[in-house]
């Protein structure tokens, strides 16, 4: 609780307080009759003026996306990663699943959409730019893009419950056959404004034989401007690599923003 000052300084306060009006009406009377013209540059120039970034524009997405020399181990860049669509992602999910009913039923199966569909985080209001990368039969695909505030933010927080409400549930593909969905909170480094991990695991058949599609789904909000990925394949994932491709791609967006060019050297960010 904070004290009350003692009688004396309360009483000297109106007097203090007068004799700073008076010299703050003496530095008003100048030449011009205007403001300061320090207090009107350091005003200027505080971080809260200058904290707006500039809009996205689609050079700027693409110099915000990662490359190899961002990503360790092999991996390559591919032209065709707009054309990656995973087929055991397709299915109706089974609503009987759900204690809650329809409702959470509705925000699995648009997880699912948005992972076959490449947009997790749904439509860009803005620019946007993909790319890919392979190593073996894994797949890593990588979206930087703009979006409108009040639906990025709904996207986020939608994020944020589907541990919880799809932890598991059961899909149907268009042959009746059935897989199981599981879907778990993973750890991301702590950049950009707000972030979501998840491990996605779909288990089904592919060609009568038993199969396992395990993804790393991370999004990363910087502004206005987000960040999305997945990673992974028939033969699991490397969580690393989903850390890495955050730690060092949320800075190229930043520089971005800040009318930076991102540096070609992932060893000069910290």
């Amino acid at each position: 609780m904070t004290q009350r000052p003692p009688r004396p300084l309360r009483v000297l306060a109106p007097a203090l307080a007068a004799g700073m009006l008076l010299t703050t009406a003496a530095c008003a009377d100048g030449d011009d009759g205007g403001p300061d013209r320090a207090d009107t540059t350091e005003i200027s120039s505080s971080p809260l003026a200058q904290a707006s970034p500039a809009a996205l524009t689609p050079a700027g997405a693409r110099a915000a996306l990662v490359t190899e020399a961002d990503l360790e181990d092999d991996w390559t860049q591919v032209k065709n990663a707009a054309s990656w669509h995973d087929s055991l992602l397709v299915g109706k999910v089974d609503v009987a699943d759900f204690i809650t009913g329809k409702a959470a039923a509705a925000d699995c199966q648009k997880l699912l959409d948005r992972l076959y569909d490449d947009d997790l985080l749904g439509k860009p209001s803005g620019a946007s730019a993909l790319t890919g990368f392979q190593q073996g039969s894994s797949r890593l695909l990588y979206q930087v893009a703009a979006y409108d505030k009040s639906a990025l933010t709904s996207s986020f927080s939608w994020l944020k419950s589907l541990p919880v409400k799809c932890d598991q549930f059961t899909v149907t593909d268009g042959s009746g056959a059935k897989r199981t969905v599981q879907v778990i909170e993973q750890s991301l480094p702590k950049e950009g404004d707000a972030r979501q991990g998840l491990r996605v695991t779909v288990q089904g058949t592919s060609g009568g034989v038993p199969t396992t599609l395990t993804l790393d789904v991370a999004a990363v909000r910087v502004g206005t401007d987000a960040i999305s990925l997945t990673n992974g394949g028939l033969d699991g994932v490397d969580g690393d690599t989903t850390k890495q491709a955050v730690k060092l791609g949320t800075p190229r967006l930043e520089d971005v923003q800040a009318g930076r060019t991102p540096s070609a050297d992932p060893g000069e960010v910290d």
